[in-house]
């Protein structure tokens, strides 16, 4: 009886033990087929045609999710005023009988030689964009201009009918010198000017770069004067620059004279 009991037991133990290798042997499953599998109890979900496993959702076993390259930055907008492109020209005609600054100069103004030598009117609440930089020599007040100059809007002096007074300076390389404030925009400044037995010279130039001028005036005999209109546009912070000389003396006192200066 015992050894039916232990053949019994001696067959059951080699069942396992064969079963057990069976599991231990037999094939793996394929997990390579980029497909995986679906829910409890339904078939495996496919990827969509012509979509990579990162944009359907389906993550290949052993590889890396596709990765998207960040979106570069967008370039700041940037908005540039374009530079102004500097201008200066000049023209030379004879000074009227009568010039009326009020009229000329709506910006600012200024006259030279009612109250002497060193004491210029200017228009009352003008710009102040006009500025006398002084120049070479020593200055004289005089009252025979040719022309005579009215105005009815300035301080010291409120109004003027016809003044025919001025300022000159005598010898060669003597002047004046004298700036006006630029804007942006185009500007027109009248430059009311003289010589006596000489041959001047007018420079002009823009403090920031630019074009450049001069004009030269002469009498040899006698007195001679002029209205120079000029026009010119630089940037806000330069200045357009004069310089109204002696060349060359051809007398005792060859000099050039300076009456006014008008602004618009």
């Amino acid at each position: 009886m015992w050894l039916l009991e232990a053949l019994v037991a001696f067959v059951c133990l080699a069942a396992v033990v064969v079963y057990l290798g069976t599991e231990q042997h037999a094939t793996p499953r394929e997990e390579r087929s980029g497909v995986l599998p679906g829910p409890a109890g339904g078939r495996p979900e496919l990827p969509a045609p012509g979509a990579s496993g990162a944009d359907s959702g389906v993550v290949t076993p052993g590889l890396r999710p596709r990765q998207r390259p960040p979106s570069p930055s967008p370039s700041p907008s940037t908005s540039t005023t374009p530079a102004v492109p500097p201008l200066l020209t000049v023209g030379q005609a004879d000074v009227p009988a009568l010039v009326d600054l009020t009229a000329a100069g709506p910006t600012d103004w200024v006259h030279w030689g009612l109250l002497g030598a060193g004491a210029p009117v200017h228009r009352r609440n003008g710009s102040g964009e006009i500025r006398d930089e002084g120049g070479r020599g020593e200055r004289v007040s005089y009252s025979n201009n040719p022309e005579a100059y009215t105005w009815r809007d300035g301080t010291p002096v409120e109004s003027a009918s016809g003044t025919m007074s001025g300022v000159y300076t005598c010898g060669k390389g003597s002047g004046f010198s004298l700036a006006v404030a630029a804007d942006g925009r185009e500007r027109t400044v009248r430059l009311y000017a003289g010589l006596w037995m000489a041959r001047a010279r007018l420079d002009l130039r823009l403090s920031g770069g630019g074009p450049a001028s001069s004009v030269r005036l002469e009498d040899p005999h006698t007195v001679r004067t002029a209205e120079f209109t000029i026009r010119f546009r630089a940037p806000k912070g330069a200045k357009l620059l004069l310089s109204w000389t002696v060349e060359e003396s051809m007398g005792d006192c060859g000099n050039v004279s300076l009456q006014a200066v008008a602004l618009r």
